[in-house]
């Protein structure tokens, strides 16, 4: 125990030390987010503890695929109106709330990319969203782009992007009212490095219009290839530029400022099947997806899972993330000493925060409350 113990205090120095050098203040306030998946009803918005965030993003709405406006059904609505209401009145702990637009799911992508590629679809989508934002109460917009899937693309986001700046300004001098605050999540590099059509995201054209950008620093390996384990939200990665280390420091690099970018992080795990269980390290061989929808299981799930197979958790010092194992059954996740390093790192690094998805994952709030037992609640 003494051993394990002085490996885990020289892996969170280290963690530090590799970007305490870079760490710079910054007056724009600290973000701790998650995203509320508003179609789980068994996670209702009652249910979250907001005195572990300061921004909680309701997920999802989407455009009409023809008209590109916001249209919002009654029991939607009736969501909507609960969600801002429910946090906004909660007086211990009050938060921002941000309504989020797009996901993965569907052809959410190809609406984008339609409405994007002219100014009055853009136009119409931006007056839309504004109009849903101010008549239920959020505090800001947030685009969940996944993902623009060429050079086009990436510049009609940045059109997009621009048109959208100006009418939020023009909207609150009319109205007397402070700007709706806007947002995006991405993909966890500002480059496509490994699809088939390279593209990148209009860096300038974020600097200049969003406050902030949230980096999906997750999503490294899964389901897809079913050959080897991976530590899918891996902090660092020597074999490859699968990791977030590598993502954090090419978003600086493209020119965007750290006290922009919040650090994604993931409240579940991929699953594998072992192809040997007596080799269950980070890329041991696998032949199969393991337990869970398509082979992801919230980590409330994964906890239960450890404690009912009697799995054994490791903590990975290599990718500073941690795995569990029960037989030939292997799960990637990030526990509380993994997403404590995460968290450091990031403060470390000077990033405006971190954000999760999804706040229904976690299990008694194991993983959320990590940024407050961090030395100095470092956001």
């Amino acid at each position: 125990m003494v051993m394990a113990g002085l490996i885990i205090k020289s892996v969170f120095l280290i963690v530090l030390m590799l970007g305490v050098d870079h760490a710079g203040s910054s007056s724009s306030p600290a973000i701790k987010a998650a995203y509320w998946p508003s179609w789980d009803s068994n996670f209702t918005a009652m249910a979250i503890d907001t005195s572990h965030f300061t921004h909680v993003h309701y997920a999802f709405l989407l455009p009409d695929n023809i008209t590109y406006s916001l249209v919002v059904s009654s029991t939607e609505g009736l969501l909507l109106s609960n969600f801002t209401s429910t946090l906004l009145h909660n007086k211990d702990h009050k938060v921002k709330t941000m309504l989020s637009l797009g996901g993965a799911g569907g052809d959410s992508s190809a609406i984008f990319a339609r409405m994007a590629s002219n100014v009055s679809s853009r136009q119409i989508f931006i007056s839309s969203t504004i109009e849903i934002a101010r008549k239920y109460g959020f505090d800001g917009l947030d685009l969940d782009w996944e993902y623009p899937a060429t050079p086009k693309e990436m510049y009609d986001l940045g059109q997009l992007l621009n048109e959208w700046r100006v009418a939020l300004k023009q909207e609150a001098n009319i109205t007397c009212q402070s700007p709706l605050l806007l947002s995006a999540a991405t993909y966890f590099s500002p480059e496509f490095f490994l699809d088939k059509i390279f593209r990148s995201y209009p860096v300038d054209s974020m600097k200049k219009n969003l406050d902030w950008v949230n980096a999906m620093f997750y999503d490294y390996h899964g389901g897809w290839d079913t050959s080897t384990t991976g530590a899918h939200a891996a902090l660092f990665d020597i074999n490859s530029k699968l990791s977030t280390s590598y993502g954090l420091q090419s978003w600086i690099k493209s020119g965007l400022p750290r006290n922009m970018l919040v650090m994604g992080l993931p409240l579940y795990g991929r699953t594998w099947q072992l192809e040997n269980h007596q080799n269950h390290g980070v890329g041991a061989p696998a032949i199969a997806i393991g337990p869970g929808d398509l082979g992801q299981l919230t980590f409330s799930q994964v906890v239960d899972f450890n404690k009912q197979q009697n799995a054994r958790v490791v903590f990975d010092a290599a990718t500073v993330s941690t795995y569990s194992y029960a037989g030939d059954i292997w799960i990637g996740y990030d526990g509380p000493l993994s997403t404590t390093l995460k968290i450091g790192y990031a403060r470390a690094h000077g990033l405006r925060g971190y954000f999760f998805w999804a706040v229904n994952g976690d299990k008694k709030w194991q993983i959320s409350k990590q940024g407050k037992v961090f030395i100095g609640d470092p956001f």
